[in-house]
């Protein structure tokens, strides 16, 4: 995985899940709160998501399928999130969700989905950083190995 993509995607998705209801025309005096709270911190996990990867790749060593995997993960979460995040417009809360469906009820399950979709994202970004740091980490010597390596110093008395 490209650590260049995963830095624009990551802040691409930042910025849909804090600004991304103005271009719907329903953004509000919520995407406020929206932006420093959650688009910055974010876009903030995903560019030193992106910088663990080129430390890895700049080791020589690959991307692991778990960093891979929790990335996407919370890529699709962070859409979700984007989709169903409520923001004030016109004196009640709309989100993209219930725009499109039009009903009172998919404003209410629309609500009701983007804590999960937004605890999941944040929390699957962290768990690919994790991952990225055990990537490009050496493998543990084995017990034999250190024995060959170290020989045991002499007792001072013998």
């Amino acid at each position: 995985m490209n650590s260049r993509v995963v830095g624009i995607v990551g802040v691409a998705l930042a910025l849909w899940m804090a600004l991304g209801r103005w271009p719907f025309g329903i953004g509000g005096s919520l995407s406020w709160w929206y932006v420093p709270t959650i688009g910055l911190i974010f876009a903030a996990l995903q560019l030193w998501l992106a910088h663990r990867i080129a430390v890895t790749h700049g080791r020589g060593k690959r991307t692991g399928r778990s960093t891979v995997v929790a990335l996407i993960l919370a890529w699709v979460c962070a859409l979700g999130f984007g989709l169903t995040v409520p923001d004030l417009a016109g004196g009640e809360l709309a989100s993209i969700l219930s725009l499109i469906s039009g009903s009172a009820f998919s404003a209410e399950m629309s609500i009701a989905l983007c804590n999960p979709l937004g605890i999941i994202a944040f929390a699957l970004a962290i768990a690919a950083i994790a991952f990225a740091y055990a990537d490009a980490r050496d493998p543990k010597p084995e017990e034999d190995e250190e024995l060959d390596e170290v020989p045991m110093a002499p007792h001072p008395l013998g």
